[in-house]
């Protein structure tokens, strides 16, 4: 049965929309209790032998369920996308079964290895997911980045299409700083696809939330340049304002507090008369109003909200302003429609077999057979049959990204650099050597370009821009950072916002999955906020996105700027994420074989996202004794990109064996040199991948499919001296290199906030100067 809602005859129409909202109601139980039987059978019904807990969020499911109704099964087109709250993913999995996207035999596996997850997961679920949610504030602004994503590949390469991207979020997450960093971001406001839609219960996961905060937070996004749209009261609600008594009565639930409405959920009637009049002047009027309204309308009335109206929410998505974002304050009722429903500590409780039964009974369902369809002739099959049919997405091709170069044939670099200056320098050499793969290669930073050498780039290809910039400062001879913002420019640039930054590298990070087309993101941030931004780059790895995240400067090696400024735990942190490798080069050439190798993994199934710790320190680049040798220079480049390769190989047999990383080789090689006077000869081995090290030594051990040859030509058993390892960074980092071949070790680095001063004081206070690692190699051997 075809239902549509558009007529010229205004009769037929409203009999049509009358119609329309009669079928949505009937999917929207439908979908209430699948939503509900789904986290029953996981916790009730399914076997559990360890007797722990499985959980679930039937509350804050059902108070989803009118929204996401309205949403799929009338508002959405094949080219909008969605991010559903974490505790909302039973109904999406929902309505994925009501439209053929999910084989019943899920619905039994909430939570259940190799099942449904505990949370949309685009990488997990066994049903379309369009963003992976489930840390709070993250998957809401994910959309955010979605779009400038999708702009950004559709005006470079085309076929990303046009769709909104929604954002459905709880009301307590919008305490979250991230939401907030997001919002006022500059990019945002130009985003008039973005469509976040707040359902507004008023609790958080313990309590209700007190005071009226809704006012204040309409206006913060307001204040920022979006559409706000409320939606507060159903139709059954208005009908009685229009009464006498009713302005009163509107009044009286306007001003009234968060917690004396939600106890009006859990009253009856009688005691809805009692309590809902109030003592203030409009008492009188609004009893008055009461009593002429029976006891199964005054029940409805009171959670007659407008996020569980249908036709108030159609009304809503009807009038979005497409030229800004758009906010939806939808209020509702947590746990709409459950026994549980407004009940305080409704988060995490689960029906009992008893209300089961008894929700069952009213909506017309059977708890034995609870995975029914809709019968075949029916309005609601007819109405799945053809969202379905209108949300399928057509199969896209998956662009296969371009060839990276392992090595762009640049001279080993003489005189002093950092490797921070070498992350700038490999990327114009790229647009010169490999203009193909520069052309998918974009660069993201939270207004730190010039500060982290990417100057020279973003003079080359431009700043990204929907439309062309003006440069006002083209003609100044003195400036050297030119802002060409245009269409076909490949950096983007944000506010000084961390969270941001990784947000959008994760969803640049995953357009060869969106829309089948490649990019290669790279984003910059100074070291020490790679902890800021740690859990949202995260949470985009784990969603997809393939990304390489370059901190600099990095370490007590930046030793004027103070504690504040030095990074410590980054290089373990590196080792710990997964979905990534982590390298930290020490030299120019090292860096630049290190980016093109995390490049090269960008865009593709079973790709992988980087992490760059790069320093300001200069270092003597003749320090690295590039064999001149072609085919000596491919396998130094091989062992670099691997994790570790020889530096200095001592003639006999050695002392002792210095691995040291990044920034801290020159200390490493001077000690090697008194150290070799004092006949306790070293060799020394630079690593420039903890991360990759580890993996091979799990590999040894069996418990990691990883390649393991790096450590037979790195740390051969026939050369294992006691180890002594220098990191600018915890010496934890690679400490588990004397696992390798079992040997004594000292591990010097970073374990103490740092302190201004000059590099010499720096290293001498930390005890990783050259004296300080001579002394412990002594202490170590002798």
């Amino acid at each position: 049965m075809a239902i549509d809602v558009a007529s010229a005859d205004p009769g037929i129409r409203d009999d049509s929309r009358r119609e329309l909202l009669r079928v949505l109601g009937d999917v929207e139980r439908r979908v209430l209790w699948l939503s509900t039987a789904i986290t029953d059978h996981a916790n009730r019904v399914r076997p559990n032998p360890s007797g722990l807990k499985v959980g679930g969020h039937q509350a804050s499911s059902a108070s989803m369920t009118s929204i996401m109704t309205a949403l799929w099964f009338h508002e959405l087109t094949r080219d909008d996308r969605v991010s559903v709250k974490p505790h909302a993913s039973p109904v999406l999995h929902a309505i994925n079964y009501l439209l053929g996207e999910l084989d019943q035999s899920y619905l039994t596996q909430l939570r259940s290895f190799g099942g449904l997850q505990s949370y949309p997961s685009r990488s997990k679920d066994p049903d379309p997911v369009d963003y992976s949610t489930g840390s709070v504030g993250i998957g809401a602004t994910a959309p955010l980045w979605g779009a400038v994503a999708r702009r950004y590949v559709d005006g470079r390469f085309g076929g990303a299409g046009a769709g909104r991207q929604y954002s459905l979020l709880g009301d307590a997450e919008l305490d979250e700083g991230a939401i907030w960093e997001a919002v006022q971001d500059p990019t945002v406001a130009g985003l008039g696809e973005i469509v976040w839609v707040v359902d507004l219960n008023r609790q958080s996961l313990d309590r209700v939330v007190p005071g009226a905060a809704a006012e204040r937070v309409r206006g913060m996004f307001t204040a920022a340049g979006w559409q706000v749209l409320t939606l507060k009261y159903g139709q059954l609600l208005e009908d009685l304002f229009d009464r006498p008594g009713g302005d009163e009565l509107r009044l009286r639930l306007d001003t009234m507090e968060n917690p004396e409405y939600q106890r009006l959920l859990r009253c009856t009637p009688q005691q809805l008369r009692d309590r809902l009049p109030g003592t203030g002047s409009g008492s009188g009027p609004i009893a008055h109003l009461l009593s002429g309204v029976d006891d199964d309308t005054l029940h409805n009335a009171v959670r007659n909200l407008g996020g569980h109206d249908l036709g108030a929410l159609l009304d809503a998505y009807d009038t979005i302003d497409d030229t800004r974002p758009t906010v939806i304050f939808a209020y509702t009722v947590k746990g709409y429609g459950l026994p549980t429903e407004g009940h305080p500590q409704n988060h995490s409780t689960l029906l009992t077999g008893d209300q089961m039964a008894e929700l069952a009974a009213r909506l017309g369902e059977d708890l034995d057979a609870p995975w029914r369809g809709f019968a075949d002739d029916s309005a609601a099959a007819a109405l799945c049959t053809a969202a379905a049919e209108r949300l399928r997405r057509p199969h896209q091709e998956t662009v296969r990204p371009p060839a990276v170069p392992a090595d762009l044939g640049r001279p080993a670099p003489g005189g002093t650099g950092n490797t921070q200056q070498a992350l700038g320098r490999a990327l114009l050499d790229l647009t010169r050597k490999a203009p193909e793969a520069a052309g998918r290669v974009v660069t993201v930073s939270p207004d730190v370009s010039s500060s982290t050498n990417l100057g020279g780039w973003l003079n080359k290809v431009g700043v990204w821009s929907p439309a062309e910039g003006t440069d006002w400062f083209a003609d100044d001879a003195e400036t050297i950072l030119h802002w060409r913002e245009k269409p076909t420019g490949q950096h983007l640039e944000l506010g000084i916002a961390e969270t941001n930054l990784v947000g959008l590298l994760g969803e640049l990070g995953a357009t060869w999955s969106r829309w089948g087309q490649p990019l290669l993101p790279i984003g910059v941030v100074y070291d020490p906020f790679v902890n800021r931004a740690l859990e949202p780059w995260s949470f985009g790895i784990y969603a997809g996105g393939q990304s390489i995240l370059v901190g600099t400067p990095s370490g007590v090696s930046l030793a004027s700027e103070g504690g504040a400024h030095q990074s410590i735990t980054t290089p373990s942190l590196g080792i710990e994420q997964p979905g990534c490798v982590s390298y930290e080069p020490a030299f120019g050439i090292d860096t630049e074989w290190c980016l093109l190798a995390s490049l090269s993994n960008l865009g593709k199934p079973n790709g992988s996202s980087a992490y760059l710790r790069l320093s300001t320190r200069p270092v003597d680049q003749s320090l690295a004794a590039v064999p001149a040798d072609p085919a000596a220079r491919e396998r130094r480049r091989r062992q670099t990109v691997a994790g570790a390769y020889p530096l200095r190989r001592t003639v006999g047999t050695p002392a002792v064996t210095l691995a040291v990383m990044g920034a801290m080789v020159p200390e490493a090689l001077a000690a090697a040199d008194r150290l070799t006077t004092l006949d306790r000869p070293a060799d020394v081995i630079c690593v420039t991948s903890p991360d990759l090290l580890f993996r091979a030594q799990r590999a040894r051990l069996g418990q990691e499919d990883a390649p393991s040859w790096i450590l037979d030509q790195v740390f051969p058993a026939e050369r294992a001296t006691p180890l002594l390892t220098l990191v600018d960074g915890h010496p934890h980092t690679l400490a588990f290199l004397a696992t390798v071949n079992n040997v004594p070790v000292t591990t010097l680095g970073v374990s103490r906030f740092g302190q201004s001063g000059a590099l010499d004081d720096v290293y001498r206070y930390h005890g990783i100067d050259t004296d300080s690692v001579v002394q412990a190699v002594l202490d170590l051997i002798d």
